[in-house]
């Protein structure tokens, strides 16, 4: 062979060999084995249990809890001030039976003795029947006693100085994790109750990430004790995502693992609720990346995910 022709054919090589090594997937330094005791390893179910029951019920919450996870709650308020969880802005969606006009209305519109008349449980199922809104402060109530039980409060329209003075009324405020994606609320938060803790959710591109993350880094990450961000699949084919991909994610793998490093660094917990399928590939690919916890509306196979990838030797 030439000169040339071997010079040629070292190329090739080398560029072979690095092809290969970019195609490798990427694997966190950190992962939860060895960090995260298994009985502290948070996941919250999404609306209260997920798809397993109908959202922001007593019900839900109470299999949320079941389930040894941290359900989520929405928070609005009725026309006549009773803070009550409940997700959408109207009730177009989870208002079976109701007229067309009150489909278009929300809790804002309503007192709570209207509210009481709706039912937010049959669109789901004939199972769910006769469910109703219910008030935060009966929710706080079924905490009480039990300091296992904690609850997200997702701030959807609600005076926080009032719902912070039902929290400190029930006496949990230190197992309530306030979540907004708005920063300045999740301050405004932590002025009123000190002790408690808060999580900042985020999605979009990675561009957009990157810039909130950055407003956060030059203030320090005050007042933040988790971070959520949001992964999205590429490949709506759930079930073709494999703990050896790389990027199966819109969200990349190295970014994924350069922010949960940091996050640790700071002491907050680094969550992420993922878009696209419930699958226990694609919970062990993120735990591979670092992630410390989810959100899921699949709260059962979340778990049970969770559950083998510790035990896998």
């Amino acid at each position: 062979m030439s000169a040339t022709r071997f010079a040629a054919a070292g190329v090739l090589m080398i560029m072979a060999i690095s092809t290969t090594a970019s195609a490798q997937a990427k694997k966190s330094d950190w992962t939860i084995k060895g960090h995260v005791p298994p009985e502290q390893f948070i996941i919250q179910s999404h609306r209260g249990a997920g798809e397993l029951a109908e959202e922001n019920t007593p019900e839900a919450f109470e299999l949320g809890w079941k389930l040894g996870t941290i359900p989520e709650s929405d928070v609005r308020t009725t026309s006549d001030g009773v803070i009550v969880a409940f997700h959408d802005a109207n009730f177009g969606r989870v208002g079976k039976g109701a007229s067309d006009a009150l489909k278009k209305k929300g809790v804002k519109d309503l007192t709570y003795a209207e509210l009481q008349k709706l039912d937010v449980g049959s669109w789901k199922g004939e199972q769910f029947a006769g469910r109703r809104v219910t008030k935060m402060s009966d929710i706080f109530a079924l905490m009480q006693g039990k300091p296992e039980r904690r609850l997200y409060l997702d701030i959807k329209q609600v005076d926080l100085k009032r719902l912070a003075g039902e929290v400190k009324m029930a006496d949990v405020e230190t197992r309530v994790i306030f979540a907004s994606t708005k920063y300045e609320q999740i301050r405004d938060w932590r002025k009123l109750l000190p002790a408690g803790q808060t999580l900042l959710w985020m999605g979009g591109t990675e561009e957009k990430l990157r810039g909130r993350l950055d407003e956060l880094r030059k203030a320090n990450f005050v007042d933040v004790t988790q971070v959520q961000i949001h992964t999205h699949l590429k490949d709506q084919n759930a079930e073709s995502v494999k703990r050896d991909s790389t990027d199966p994610f819109q969200e990349p793998d190295a970014f994924l693992i350069e922010a949960g490093n940091e996050l640790r660094s700071r002491g907050i917990l680094f969550q992420t609720l993922p878009y696209g399928g419930s699958t226990k590939e694609i919970y062990w690919k993120l735990l591979d990346l670092g992630l410390m916890s989810f959100a899921t509306d699949h709260p059962d196979v979340t778990r049970e995910a969770v559950k083998v990838y510790y035990d896998e030797k």
